[in-house]
């Protein structure tokens, strides 16, 4: 069949990602088929092809996105010469902030994880470390300016990035709590849990 009037590689391959993405959040990555990516962006199904080789690729993919993009975020808004107290405060809000605007390939980097092959889950835990020691590094300078009292770094930081990320299980836009009252509800629980 030919290309539909209109359909562009521009266009389309966003497309089959949001749709990709849509799904695999709603139904779980098994229960999609291609079929179903390729009709709820409307194409054939062998068009997919154009810009995935298959089903497990389209999913490193929005995950490798998401970890590339949240890396990126982070290092651009990391305050430089700061001191550790005011870095951990922004990375708190950085993380709650970004995560809570793609709730949807937050949910299935912790669920769909599991379908990656082992080079490809590899990949994506390297890309989770070096977020992890973002704020290792945040940790240990405040260990050192004594002003955290953390026994262990490493646990803390595995704690910390638990709890921020578990905003996404539970925060509804519109409910009893704003996402900034969130955010300082969570900074000070943050600030508490590190001694400071």
């Amino acid at each position: 069949m030919a290309r539909k009037t209109g359909s562009h590689s521009e266009i389309t391959g966003p497309k089959i990602r949001a749709e990709a993405q849509r799904l695999f959040a709603r139904h779980g990555f098994a229960a999609v088929s291609m079929r179903q990516i390729a009709a709820a962006v409307g194409v054939q199904a062998g068009a997919l092809y154009l810009y995935t080789s298959d089903k497990e690729a389209l999913l490193f993919d929005l995950l490798k996105s998401h970890m590339d993009d949240l890396i990126a975020a982070w290092r651009a808004e990391a305050p430089e010469g700061a001191d550790a107290l005011a870095r951990l405060e922004r990375f708190v809000r950085f993380h709650i902030r970004f995560n809570l605007e793609r709730a949807e390939v937050v949910f299935l980097s912790y669920m769909e994880l599991r379908n990656l092959s082992e080079e490809n889950f590899a990949k994506i835990e390297g890309l989770r470390k070096t977020y992890e020691t973002e704020l290792e590094e945040i940790l240990k300078a405040g260990q050192a300016e004594a002003v955290f009292l953390i026994p262990d770094t490493k646990l803390a930081t595995m704690a910390i990035i638990a709890m921020l990320t578990g905003v996404n299980t539970w925060f509804r836009e519109g409910g009893r709590l704003s996402r900034a009252m969130v955010a300082d509800i969570y900074w000070d629980m943050v600030r508490k849990a590190v001694g400071a």
